[in-house]
């Protein structure tokens, strides 16, 4: 059987294992360590804008305990992008809060600025003004900032910015992740980097940093002694897995290349498919890592769906995905408020997601190529 072509691998780049080894040699084998100082130094440097940063052990994570410092608690309302991983909303419902589901526009996938203003306003109407927006940058395309922004500003409800598939992605120049009062970073397997698993929260001060390190160590009280005077958690990276993510920070801006470079091999090999879009950026503001490359078939015009194309792929051993199933179909959200039209489910229904890694080889590519001259055929 032919190797296996994945969705998205794990791309090392060997520089790794000597961080990883400092850790063993210096027995700094905990939360704590010069791994977790350097890395974190790192990505502040590459993300600018004079953030603070703290490592943990998943995006999820970061997303707890954001919505926890901004004091979401039960029966709250946190507004989140319905076109996402389910990671976007889990964390509201940990809190005992209420997802609130906003659909996709068209030119970036991303969070509908109108139904954005629609949803507030209309719970602001029913006494229940939300208390947090949660915006996707999806599949590294950074979403509509400078409208989104001004309608959470005017209704003062914060921003917790979700870019945990866009690092190295910009709108207007800008960093995804520095925008919103939180930004949420993703080390997962099969990210632009990867730390195996682990996150980051993007901080825009040093009282907020230290807040995050306190609650992801337990929320330990200062004394001699263990005392505990709020609800911890569990969520600090480890200076071992911060090791694999200082390795990798020498490789970032190669990843992200690669990765806009396989974008750019679909674009041209699409190019003369009727009925094949390949999701692209709208306009010069944006700036997308592109880390899985997307497309929208439209079978009125060239007879073949997306499953014709996933089952083909399937078949040559090559992992290809549908898009996100909107969170207000799934089974665990079904009650949930719902705002815009039928956006994010006409790209659910049409889309897919391609081998994007930056590790794919000349001869992943030709057969990757082969499949698809042979479906379009």
């Amino acid at each position: 059987m032919k190797h296996k072509i994945w969705l998205s691998p794990p791309h090392l780049s060997g520089k790794e294992i000597e961080f990883v080894k400092d850790a063993f040699d210096q027995n700094w084998v905990t939360s704590l360590g010069e791994n977790i100082s350097e890395f974190e130094n790192g990505l502040q440097e590459f993300l600018k804008d004079d953030v603070n940063v703290c490592v943990l052990n998943s995006a999820t994570s970061a997303i707890h305990l954001a919505l926890i410092i901004l004091g979401i608690s039960l029966n709250d309302e946190v507004i989140t992008s319905t076109f996402s991983f389910v990671a976007s909303a889990n964390p509201i419902a940990y809190c005992g809060a209420t997802p609130i589901f906003i659909d996709s526009e068209k030119e970036t996938w991303n969070m509908c600025p109108v139904a954005l203003k629609e949803a507030i306003e209309e719970r602001i109407s029913n006494g229940k003004k939300p208390k947090a927006i949660i915006v996707v940058h999806l599949y590294g395309m950074p979403a509509k900032m400078d409208k989104i922004l001004k309608i959470a500003e005017e209704y003062n409800i914060p921003v917790i910015e979700d870019a945990a598939e866009a690092l190295g992605s910009k709108y207007k120049g800008k960093a995804c992740g520095t925008f919103g009062r939180f930004g949420i970073l993703s080390f997962n397997g099969n990210k632009i980097i990867t730390t195996s698993g682990g996150g980051a929260l993007v901080c825009h001060n040093q009282e907020d940093k230290d807040k995050t390190v306190f609650l992801s160590t337990q929320a330990r009280d200062n004394a001699p002694h263990y005392q505990h005077s709020h609800i911890g958690y569990n969520y600090r990276m480890s200076n071992i897995v911060a090791g694999i993510g200082r390795g990798q920070m020498e490789v970032l801006n190669d990843r992200v290349e690669a990765r806009r470079k396989m974008h750019d091999f679909y674009v041209e090999l699409f190019k003369d498919i009727e009925g094949v879009e390949v999701f692209s950026e709208p306009s010069e503001d944006y700036f997308s890592n592109h880390w899985l490359s997307t497309i929208i078939i439209n079978p009125e015009i060239n007879g073949k769906t997306r499953e014709d194309l996933r089952l083909a792929f399937l078949e040559e051993n090559i992992e290809s995905r549908p898009l996100w199933k909107p969170m207000h179909l799934q089974p665990v959200f079904s009650d949930a408020l719902y705002y815009g039209t039928n956006v994010a489910e006409e790209l659910f229904d049409n889309g897919l997601c391609l081998p994007s890694g930056s590790n794919l080889s000349d001869e992943d590519r030709l057969r990757i190529q082969i499949v698809i001259k042979k479906v379009f055929s």
